[in-house]
């Protein structure tokens, strides 16, 4: 099938940080999949991507929703809730609620819907299986059973053993680098039944362990530059997408 237009929505995993064009803004996997559609349907293919960074889901719903039904795409990506479950009191089922009945919308339209279960960030935060692994799992099995109701198609990142290597992830440990970006796009093209490169795909060596000083030593280094930095915003009540407005807010063709 050649879709016609397509439309992203959520937050920095889908905005596309730290996959970085030359100009210093963001490409991320959004971008080389509306790219590789456009190929498929031919130049009249449009792409909006709402996504902004730091956003929760009720915030994604809020102001990406009516947008992204009002454009009437083909096809549109839903990716929300990674914020959410960082925050020890989010109510995962509540949630998944909300966020289903959005999924429902979009289908009632006609769109096709790609959904995701996320990669496993808590791998690579010290303390994360203890403080975030629990409710990210309700809410990866959540978005699987949603997506199965709901006739979506399910990009299973949780089950790839690649993005538990450093290399597919920034600096930052929560987001993913520019391998990362396009490995994900290998996997949605993959499910959509599009051609896709193969080097995309490539599983990068397993990387050797790290002696436990240095490790402790990168945990502190992240620590004090990442960490520190998000508490003290969330302590504020601030978001680092308080500034940014969506990239691609309307549907263009790629390039514009």
């Amino acid at each position: 099938m050649a879709w016609r237009s397509f439309v992203a929505m959520g937050d920095s995993f889908t905005e596309g940080m730290c996959d970085e064009y030359p100009d210093g803004s963001f490409r991320g996997w959004a971008d080389l999949v509306a790219t590789r559609l456009a190929v498929e349907s031919g130049p009249d293919f449009g792409y909006a991507n709402l996504a902004v960074r730091g956003r929760l889901l009720d915030q994604v719903l809020t102001e990406q929703l009516e947008p992204t039904l009002a454009m009437r795409p083909d096809l549109v990506s839903f990716a929300a809730g990674g914020n959410d479950i960082l925050r020890p009191r989010a109510d995962v089922a509540g949630l998944l609620r909300r966020a289903e009945r959005a999924i429902e919308q979009i289908r009632g339209m006609g769109a096709d819907v790609v959904v995701f279960r996320f990669a496993d960030v808590a791998a690579h935060i010290p303390g994360g299986q203890r403080m975030i692994a629990p409710r990210a799992g309700l809410l990866n099995d959540g978005i699987r059973d949603i997506a199965a109701r709901q006739g979506a198609h399910l990009i299973d990142l949780f089950a790839d053993r690649a993005f538990r290597h450093r290399i597919m992830w920034s600096d930052d440990r929560l987001h993913l680098s520019e391998l990362g970006h396009r490995r994900v796009a290998g996997h949605v093209l993959n499910a959509l039944g599009v051609g896709v490169e193969e080097d995309w795909m490539l599983v990068p060596p397993a990387p050797q362990p790290t002696p436990w000083r240095l490790a402790r030593s990168a945990d502190l280094k992240w620590a004090r530059e990442h960490l520190a930095p998000w508490v003290g915003r969330h302590l504020r009540g601030q978001s680092s997408g308080d500034l940014i407005r969506a990239k691609r807010p309307v549907l263009a063709p790629i390039g514009e």
